[in-house]
Formats: C-alpha cells, sequence, structure tokens
C-alpha cells in the first residue's frame, strides 16, 4: 500500500490558509502542521508494511509494526523473515521472529533452515532450530541433509568424478582384482558439525576393500564370495567420525586383472639375471687382468734366464783363462750340447737358447 504524500500538499496548504484568515494563532498552525507531517510520515512508513502485517497477522505469526520497523532500520529482508515465520508457524515450529532475524544478521540461509526443520518434522526426525542454525552456518546444506537422512544416498566408490574407475588389489597368489562398490549412507544429523565428509567414507570403504582382498589366500575365494569383502569391510566401522551413517557396502563390480605376481618375478629373475651377468663379467675381467700379469710374469722370467744363460760363455771363458777346464772339457760339452739339440728336433722341440748353441757360436 503506497500513499502519494504529494497530492495531500495542496489540500493541507488550503486548511492552512483557512485557519490563518479564520484567526487562528500561527503557534498553533505550525504545531498542527508538524501533527499533520508526522503523521503523514507515520501512515507512510505503516503503508509499506501493511501488506506483509496482514499476511502474518491472519496466518497466527503475529509480527508488529515495531518490529518490522526495527528490521527494515536494521537492513533486514523483512519479506524473507516475515514469510519464513509465517511458514513455520503453519507448519507447527515454535520459531520467534527475533530468532529467525538472528540468523539472518549472521549470514545464515533463512528460508532453507526453515524447510529443513519442516522436512524433519514430517519425518519425525529430531532436529533444533540451534542445531539447525548451526549446520547452515557450518557450511553444510542442511536442507540436503534432512533429505539424506529421510532418502539414503548411494555414493559410487570410487567416485565417479576421480582419476580412477576401479579400486586395485592383490590377492596372496599374485592376481589383481579390480573392483566397483557402492556405499548406501544416511546422514546423522547431530555428527554433521565436525564430521568427516563423502571423501573420508570412499577412501576408507577403498581401504576395507584393497585390506580384504590383500587378505584372501587366492582370487578364486574372492571372486566366489564377493559378499565377504562387504561384511568385513562393514565390521570395521568405517562411519566413525564422519557426517553419515553406512546402511550397506554392495560389490557392484570384481574383474580379475593382471598376474601381478608373475610380473614381479619376471621382474625379479630378470634382476638377479642382470646382477649375475654384472658378477660374471667382473670375475672374467679379473681373470683377463690375472691372465695379463701372468703373461708379464712369464715373459719377465723369460728374460731372466736368457739373461742368465747369456753368464755360460762368460763362465767357461774364464775357465779357460784360469786353466779349470781343458780342451777334452770343452769338447765334451759341444758334444753334449750337441746331442741336446739332436733330441729335441726329434721331439720337435722349440727354439734354440744361447746356452744351447754352444758358447763359441
Amino acid at each position: 500500500m503506497a500513499l502519494d504524500v504529494g497530492a495531500f500538499v495542496p489540500v493541507l496548504r488550503g486548511r492552512l490558509e483557512a485557519l490563518v484568515m479564520g484567526g487562528i494563532s500561527p503557534i498553533f498552525v505550525v504545531l498542527l502542521v508538524i501533527a499533520a507531517l508526522v503523521l503523514l510520515v507515520l501512515v507512510f512508513i505503516v503503508g509499506q508494511f501493511f501488506n506483509l502485517y496482514i499476511q502474518a497477522l491472519t496466518s497466527n505469526a503475529r509480527v508488529s509494526i515495531i518490529d518490522l520497523i526495527g528490521m527494515r532500520l536494521r537492513k533486514v529482508d523483512v519479506r524473507t523473515v516475515v514469510l519464513s515465520r509465517i511458514r513455520a508457524v503453519k507448519a507447527g515450529l515454535d520459531v520467534s521472529t527475533s530468532l529467525i532475524e538472528t540468523h539472518y544478521l549472521s549470514g545464515g540461509r533463512v528460508p532453507t533452515v526453515v524447510s529443513a526443520l519442516i522436512a524433519a518434522q514430517n519425518a519425525n526426525i529430531p532436529l533444533t532450530w540451534k542445531t539447525a542454525c548451526a549446520i547452515d552456518l557450518a557450511g553444510r546444506d542442511i536442507f540436503d541433509a534432512v533429505q539424506t537422512s529421510v532418502n539414503p544416498k548411494v555414493i559410487d566408490c570410487p567416485a565417479v568424478s576421480g582419476s580412477r574407475t576401479t579400486i586395485d588389489a592383490v590377492a596372496q597368489d599374485g592376481i589383481q582384482l579390480k573392483a566397483k562398490a557402492r556405499v548406501t549412507v544416511r546422514t546423522n544429523l547431530s555428527r554433521l558439525v565436525g564430521g568427516a565428509t563423502e571423501e573420508t567414507i570412499i577412501a576408507r570403504v577403498g581401504e576395507g576393500i584393497v585390506t580384504t582382498i590383500g587378505s584372501a589366500r587366492s582370487h578364486k575365494e574372492v571372486l566366489e564370495n564377493p559378499d565377504n569383502i562387504s561384511k568385513t569391510v562393514m565390521a570395521k566401522g568405517l562411519d566413525a567420525g564422519t557426517a553419515f551413517e553406512i546402511l550397506s557396502i554392495d560389490i557392484a563390480d570384481i574383474d580379475v586383472g593382471e598376474n601381478i605376481g608373475a610380473q614381479l618375478k619376471a621382474a625379479q629373475a630378470d634382476a638377479d639375471k642382470k646382477m649375475a651377468q654384472a658378477e660374471a663379467e667382473s670375475r672374467a675381467a679379473k681373470a683377463r687382468a690375472l691372465e695379463q700379469e701372468n703373461r708379464a710374469k712369464i715373459e719377465e722370467n723369460k728374460a731372466l734366464v736368457v739373461l742368465a744363460e747369456a753368464e755360460i760363455p762368460r763362465a767357461i771363458a774364464h775357465a779357460f783363462n784360469t786353466g779349470n777346464m781343458g780342451v777334452m772339457d770343452y769338447y765334451r760339452v759341444k758334444n753334449l750340447q750337441s746331442d741336446t739339440l739332436m733330441r729335441s728336433a726329434i721331439a720337435g722341440g722349440g727354439t734354440q737358447s744361447v746356452g744351447e748353441r754352444g758358447p763359441l757360436s
């Protein structure tokens, strides 16, 4: 309801002129003008909230004009507060205007909170205004949480938006299994504030599946009874400290992957082979080095033999000079050398040494 104040100005001016012409005191006229202006301002202000006031009054959710004016001065969305109170009262909720206004000023989503309270009441879920406001101010969608409490939610594990499409685990026989699970959860409103989110549920369920498959002696046991995975994981109490209550864990799909055990054995065998080859190469290198050392020693010994044989002619000459050896002794030595050369030639012996050729040859 909007009033056109400008339309009253000519009428008011005419009334004032008539009063002055009638002999009325100017002070009285001024007071009358002030009173009229105040009345017009009040009518204008009341007219702004008249519709909301009538709606609240007829809905048995009375909101006084003073409260409406105060909310406008506090820059509160009056329509949102009043309509939310009407919805709450019609649903049988005892929520005062001050509580709704306080939550609005705190940055909360008032319509969402009221909708959540109405849904919780209809579903016989215990939820107070204080708890609902705390959940809303914590950044959680309270209405979605109540809906999840009524209609359980299914979470894919692993998440559809994740980088992996399956949960991979290896049984004790080395065969890899690829599993997909679906977790049915219901929101636990009492743990919604401070409780872990869906990501924690997905991580814990994945860890439980990997542990269960890894504990199986054979992958065939898992394929024969995939429900054992669900029973084992459910028994771990994975919803502790989370904002959800796990109702069931169902294995949606399980496939056989690669033979990881065989691959590991092949990789180990290849590593052992390379180590053996490296050790063999090391031993071969040591043998070649030792062979070269022995050859050097042989050549060194041959050189020493040659040097020693080179001393024989000198010794014979010295023996002649000192008279310790005669001509006949010399010829007997020569005959002995000739006989030795002949025997060596018959036997296919090697080259002659200096001593074998004789001291004078």
